[in-house]
């Protein structure tokens, strides 16, 4: 069972949209995204790479490309936040998923290091591809003006996902001083941008 999961299959919404984000170790993304009002499940998964989707998998295959002995694709540490369209949108899953981490970094997020901790968001229609892509230049001139960096974050449609161990999921309700090295920027998503949408 997966954080948000105790909404009863009955009383879910007929319609339902879901997206992939990655934000280095999933057990912090998986928190984070279930506190969002609207939001009805995150699962913990591996996503968008070229191998096995099991957590050895992406350790063993993170350490051989370190090594320099393959060139294949890791997986992303991810998280699929499946929400309700008429309470939450994806643009405002997108705003926290923004503010909750730091893009800017490449490979890596907190004290984790590897491809496979690299920011991400993994797409399922061209209508999502293209709201990840105008939040994403928006928060880049927000960090711009405070002096930050580029954002790194792949932004791409989902092409394979791995449902993660069952120990992973709900890992911060399971184990509450477990490590969580998210942090976002300090920076803020401009309000402006979403007001002007609205209006």
């Amino acid at each position: 069972m997966t954080i948000s999961s105790s909404i009863p299959t009955a009383a879910r919404p007929a319609t339902t949209d879901s997206i992939v984000l990655g934000m280095g170790c999933f057990w912090g993304a998986e928190k984070r995204m279930a506190a969002i009002p609207g939001v009805l499940d995150v699962e913990s998964g591996y996503a968008n790479g070229e191998i096995a989707g099991t957590y050895e998998a992406v350790l063993d295959h993170e350490r051989l490309l370190q090594w320099g002995k393959t060139t294949r694709r890791n997986h992303a540490e991810v998280v699929k936040v499946t929400f309700d369209p008429a309470r939450v949108d994806a643009e405002q899953v997108l705003i926290v998923f923004w503010e909750s981490h730091n893009p800017t970094q490449g490979d890596r997020q907190g004290n984790d290091v590897g491809s496979n901790y690299r920011s991400a968001v993994y797409t399922n229609s061209d209508a999502q591809q293209a709201i990840a892509l105008q939040t994403r230049d928006t928060y880049q001139t927000a960090l711009t003006a405070a002096g930050r960096g580029r954002i790194t974050t792949e932004i791409a449609p989902l092409e394979t996902y791995f449902t993660a161990e069952e120990y992973h999921q709900d890992y911060l309700v399971k184990n509450p001083n477990g490590y969580c090295g998210l942090g976002g920027t300090g920076v803020r998503y401009p309000v402006a941008a979403t007001a002007a949408k609205a209006g």
